[in-house]
């Protein structure tokens, strides 16, 4: 366990002493603003050097027993070879996160990460090198979207797999879980949410905007703890859209993550972009007004303006499905 230590420790140091590369190929594979990148390394490493501590005692229990004659002991050992896939958004803290945990246990790994960001985990698996963390130990197979649901099986029905750790849409995350239980594999999920956002007449209106925009726009919107809809008392519903759209309009900015004013990133692909379409569009057919914003951005393809909507209920598909975008649906 001293050893795993070290070398978990010695990844910390090294993704410190990088981290300004490392920022750079998270803003370079999904475009977000490159002082966001750079907080997201600190985050990254923050889990090897939490983890590096945590290797050294990994305690057992002694458990009182129901006759005097016996004595239960609980030992904690690894459970072998770990399967991480992960998401494209934090293609860097998904990975350590869980990787730093699994190494400091005795497991070894194998990561998939998305496919629209194979570099992060590929920059990482150099650093694992350097780190003296021997080979084999931190794997990583990249694949083409094509390919993703096959690897992904393979991960969760090969036997000589025992854990399953997947941070990513819950759709995807209930086919993993079938997959898995056909070995009765250990599994850990992190899936979609639909978070809201309260704001009711005794806030203070200059306060919850302040946390609204945080939440809702972060990394375009692109996060699974991002606002996902708004629910609004009516006595302060007025002054909270009318400043929240101020806000928008003033505090944000869209553009290359590399720009040092950017706050807004381009999103993920086109997919991305025609799921913001389609849920505008649904809400607006059923009777919800556009505050600001609403279509595709000048800049190009994948980068999509900070969007307000009023009027929106809960028969509307914004309120009833995650959006990952940036897209504040207000209902009052």
């Amino acid at each position: 366990s001293q050893e795993r230590s070290a070398c978990l420790r010695r990844w910390y140091e090294l993704m410190m002493e990088n981290k300004e590369e490392l920022a750079r190929i998270i803003t370079a594979e999904n475009g977000k603003p490159l002082k966001e990148a750079q907080g997201e390394i600190v985050y990254s490493a923050s889990f090897l050097e939490w983890f590096a501590e945590e290797a050294r005692r990994i305690y057992g229990d002694v458990i009182p027993a129901s006759a005097k004659d016996r004595r239960v002991l609980v030992l904690k050992q690894p459970v072998g070879v770990a399967a991480i896939i992960t998401p494209w958004n934090f293609p860097s803290a998904m990975i350590t996160r869980k990787v730093g945990a699994a190494l400091a246990a005795g497991c070894t790994v194998v990561v998939k990460p998305a496919e629209d960001t194979p570099l992060s985990a590929l920059a990482l698996g150099e650093l694992a090198n350097q780190a003296g963390i021997p080979a084999g130990v931190y794997n990583v197979v990249p694949c083409s979207r094509q390919q993703t649901a096959a690897v992904g099986e393979v991960l969760c029905t090969d036997p000589l797999v025992s854990k399953i750790s997947f941070t990513g849409s819950t759709a995807t995350g209930k086919i993993l879980l079938k997959h898995a239980a056909g070995t009765v594999k250990r599994v850990s999920m992190e899936l979609g949410g639909h978070a809201p956002f309260i704001v009711f007449d005794s806030a203070n209106a200059d306060r919850a905007v302040a946390g609204a925009l945080a939440s809702k726009y972060r990394n375009s919107g692109q996060t699974c703890v991002c606002t996902n809809r708004f629910l609004v008392q009516k006595g302060i519903h007025d002054e909270f859209v009318e400043k929240f759209s101020k806000a928008i309009e003033k505090e944000l900015h869209v553009g290359n993550g590399f720009d040092a004013k950017t706050t807004q990133g381009p999103l993920i692909n086109e997919k991305a972009v025609e799921k913001v379409e389609k849920h505008i569009k649904d809400a607006v057919s059923q009777g919800a007004s556009i505050v600001t914003g609403g279509k595709r951005h000048s800049l190009g393809k994948n980068f999509f303006e900070p969007t307000l909507l009023t009027n929106v209920t809960t028969k509307m598909l914004c309120t009833q499905e995650e959006t990952f975008g940036p897209l504040a649906p207000v209902i009052r």
